[in-house]
């Protein structure tokens, strides 16, 4: 039987914040395109981004990008506010779409999914940069839809093919690192598979968690005196904290293996990434067969990425003499 988590904490705390707390952005934007819908109706779209890194931005902008193109010039609107990682805030926008009876909400990463679930049963919620639905909705018997207002596009790279970029790279690498968010239940879930991957090679594991953005020093400078190698998946809080992590890192001379491109940049050697940008889009695309043409949203599939791409960091890999074989892409300064 599917189930879905209600938020009620988050709930009572978000109906006691102010939007001015949120960093809101400014009054709902007007988009134009070639393409127009035949329907008429101007539709309003609530976009809660759960906090501002690379990763979300390009999810939010492919997303814009798409319903721009599909619903036609003077047809959308978009009312755009970022929730500052925290949920609280998150809660308390998601709760202001619905009391605005926005047409559709795009939420994006876990927590803003997770608000939004919780903030209404009726108006369509479209998800995008979430792993895995299962595990953010709490969904017992996952089939690949929702059955609720709910559907969309994941971030999930293949975990596997990550951790066998990590035996490619530092081969001689006897324990690795699992460093992620402990408030975030999906990096925890990226963090189990790659734990399964290591497992069949025979590489030993550690994880090291933060509870938030305070304990990232500490809990790396623990994770690079024991291990040999890091990796680092999905993570909205550590994708926000490369730099932290990448001064622990570096000096320490232990690579950091990293589940997206923006993390990468910031901190690590490699990655196989998929294209924020694409999972957006499409996303965006989603919204306009559920607005315009009818589409049952309790029975859409949740989509994933068309393609990943090896990408590494040049000038890390360079200090840390870390040789790239062929077949990868140079990450751009």
């Amino acid at each position: 039987m599917k189930s879905k988590k209600i938020l009620a904490v988050l709930m009572a705390a978000g109906m006691t914040l102010s939007l001015a707390a949120c960093g809101s952005s400014s009054d709902s934007t007007d988009k134009s395109a070639d393409n127009g819908s035949d329907s008429g109706k101007t539709y309003k779209i609530g976009i809660l981004q759960q906090l501002e890194h690379a990763a979300l931005d390009e999810a939010t902008k492919g997303f814009e990008d798409a319903c721009t193109e599909k619903f036609g010039e003077g047809n959308v609107k978009f009312d755009l506010q970022n929730g500052q990682g925290e949920q609280a805030n998150c809660a308390t926008i998601a709760n202001n779409f619905v009391a605005d009876n926005v047409d559709l909400i795009l939420a994006n990463a876990t927590t803003a999914l997770q608000c939004a679930s919780a903030a209404t049963s009726d108006i369509p919620i479209l998800g995008t940069s979430v792993t895995d639905y299962a595990t953010a909705l709490d969904i017992s018997d996952w089939t690949g839809t929702t059955g609720m207002n709910i559907s969309g596009t994941s971030d999930l790279a293949p975990i596997d093919e990550q951790e066998a970029m990590l035996k490619e790279l530092i081969p001689d690498a006897k324990t690795v690192g699992l460093l992620y968010c402990s408030a975030e239940p999906n990096s925890a879930y990226q963090a189990k598979l790659f734990a399964e991957a290591l497992e069949k090679d025979g590489i030993a594991y550690k994880e090291y968690t933060a509870a938030d953005s305070n304990e990232i020093q500490s809990v790396v400078t623990n994770a690079v005196s024991e291990c040999d190698a890091l990796y680092i998946p999905t993570d909205n809080t550590m994708a926000s904290n490369t730099e932290i992590i990448n001064n622990i890192c570096l000096p320490a001379k232990v690579p950091v293996i990293a589940g997206e491109q923006g993390i990468c940049k910031g901190c690590g050697i490699a990655t196989l990434s998929i294209s924020y940008y694409d999972i957006g889009y499409k996303a965006g695309e989603m919204a306009y067969d559920i607005l315009v043409n009818g589409a049952d949203i309790t029975t859409m599939k949740i989509e994933s990425a068309p393609n990943v791409t090896k990408m590494y960091n040049p000038t890390i890999c360079e200090e840390l003499g870390i040789t790239i074989p062929d077949g990868y892409e140079a990450i751009e300064e």
